[in-house]
């Protein structure tokens, strides 16, 4: 396993567990962690950030660019993003998202995908764009899944189980949603709308409702 020092600002949705993968802080590192959700004050507090040959920081829905700046399409250097992939409540999976900028070292990016081999992790490279890969193409699926429900076009058994039948998904995608958080879906759909403007990430009545109902009882 690749060396690496840890800058843990707290509630990490990548690496809520560090000692899940075993890893411990070196500060010789040439790697550096940092995750939580603070690490845009734990870069700029970094004195000098050259002296690590990588920079992994762990992002929300937010850009890469928003901690290191852009410059018309110029951007880019040892500093990548990463979002551990986690759907609502469910645990987080085994995928990486990897954030790239247009001039991102292309040596960096072979470092982080082999650090994250190392925990066995699953990598998969992206532009620097509000959603990443997952998202972007899922949620409108899901907002159309929902609104069809809406339409009474069928009962949400019948509907999960013709996907599941016919395109061979493990669960339904009703059912995924009820299990890890309805409110969750209102919450990414509506940061991708506000960042992208398309009505397809506009959130479904029914993810709304379960927002405001979850808010309530809080």
């Amino acid at each position: 396993m690749l060396n690496v020092q840890i800058i843990d600002t707290g509630k990490s949705r990548s690496f809520p567990d560090l000692a899940e993968f075993g890893l411990l802080s070196d500060t010789n590192a040439d790697i550096l962690l940092i995750i939580g959700q603070d690490v845009h004050q734990a870069l700029k507090a970094i004195s000098n950030p050259n002296a690590y040959q990588l920079i992994l920081l762990e992002l929300g829905m937010e850009c890469l660019g928003i901690h290191t700046g852009e410059s018309l399409g110029d951007e880019g250097s040892h500093i990548l993003g990463f979002a551990r992939y986690k759907m609502g409540d469910d645990p987080a999976t085994k995928l990486i998202e990897l954030v790239k900028q247009p001039k991102s070292k292309a040596q960096s990016i072979e470092t982080a995908k082999s650090f994250f081999a190392s925990l066995e992790l699953v990598v998969a490279v992206c532009a620097d764009t509000p959603g990443r890969i997952v998202d972007r193409l899922i949620r409108p699926y899901l907002n159309s899944v929902l609104r069809r429900l809406d339409d009474g076009l069928a009962t949400a058994a019948d509907m999960d189980k013709t996907l599941k039948l016919g395109l061979g998904y493990p669960e339904g995608p009703l059912s995924m949603l009820q299990r890890s958080g309805l409110e969750h879906h209102a919450q990414v759909t509506e940061g991708l709308y506000q960042a992208l403007g398309n009505p397809g990430f506009f959130p479904a009545r029914r993810a709304l409702v379960a927002k405001t109902i979850k808010s309530n009882q809080s």
